[in-house]
Parts: C-alpha cells; structure tokens; sequence
C-alpha cells in the first residue's frame, strides 16, 4: 500500500512538471532554463533584491555561473547593468523589453490556464496558500536560505501618509517595490 504524499513531495513533483515545460519553451526559444529563471527572478524582485548577489542566493547558484550568465543576456539585450549611484562596487540588473517580452514568451502561463479549468468549481485557490507558504519557509530554514518574500508582508514594512516605507533601509518605497520580492524579507 502506498502511502499519501507529504506537502513537500507534492512540492517537489509540481515543481517538476513546471520546470519540464519551461524546459520545453525555452528550447524553442533558444534559452537555457537559467536564463529564463534569472529573467523570471528579475521580473519579480525589487530595488534591493536585483543584484547578481541576491540573483545568486535566491536562485541557489554560485556567483560565477550568476556572473557569466548576467553578460551573455546583457550581450542578447535582454538585461541591463547599472553601478548603483551610492555604492559603486554594487551592480543593479534592469530586466530590458525584449528581455520582458521573451520570459512572456517563455513562460508556461497557459499550463496554469489549463490546470485552473480543470479544478473542481468549488475549489479555494488560496486556501491552500497557507500550506505552502509555511512548507517554504520550513524549507528555508532548513536549509539556512535568505528567506526572500513580498516587500508588503515584512515585518519592516509600513505604509504612511506619504505611501511606503521600509524600517530596515530608512527608504521610502514605491508601490511597485511593495508588491516585489525582496532579499531583506523578514516574516512577522
């Protein structure tokens, strides 16, 4: 008799049929999957968390394969790379246009389309969110990771009369860095 899978098998198994069609789309697109999850990463990060640093602790890779990855899609005019006005020794990543057209490209957004059509009319969406948020985080710390999260749902995040600010940095914030992936990410 089998056993029923844990949350983090099915993690794990979900993961793989994602990756498995990006794989596929990115062929066609004459990407390798890395440069489509750096593109992706850098879609969705804010201004602290687009440093090839912060690329390579979210992504799990060494620096050097961040470093030569960043100039051949600098190279393809996918990226773009800026010394940071404060800090010269610090690199900040643009994702570009094209580069933002062709992760549309690339992405397995109908995967998702077809897999939403086939759920029952009466599933929650999000009331299994809780579930895997935790089983991330779990993962996280397990593995002594940064944990990375939505600006807004820091522990360091307010919102003021004059919009947003960060505790951590003393910055304010726009309302697109809010809704972005930070590297400072501290749960409440």
């Amino acid at each position: 008799m089998m056993n029923k899978p844990n949350v983090f098998e099915l993690i794990e198994r979900m993961a793989a049929l994602i990756r498995s069609e990006e794989r596929k789309r990115c062929a066609e697109l004459k990407l390798q999957l890395v440069h489509f999850q750096i593109l992706e990463y850098l879609a969705e990060c804010n201004k602290y968390s687009d440093t090839p640093a912060a690329i390579a602790n979210y992504l799990g890779m060494t620096r050097g394969t961040i470093s030569q990855t960043l100039i051949l899609l600098e190279k393809r005019g996918l990226i773009q790379k800026n010394q940071d006005q404060h800090d010269k020794r610090v690199l900040h990543i643009k994702l570009l246009l094209e580069g933002e057209r062709l992760l549309n490209k690339a992405k397995p957004d109908f995967l998702f389309s077809k897999a939403t059509e086939l759920l029952p009319d009466n599933f929650d969406m999000l009331a299994g969110e809780t579930v895997f948020t935790e089983a991330l985080l779990a993962l996280q710390k397990a593995n002594n990771s940064q944990s990375f999260g939505i600006c807004k749902s820091c522990q360091n995040f307010r919102q003021t009369s004059n919009g947003f600010f960060c505790d951590l940095t003393q910055e304010n914030l726009t309302e697109q860095d809010s809704e972005k992936i930070c590297q400072e990410y501290s749960a409440h």
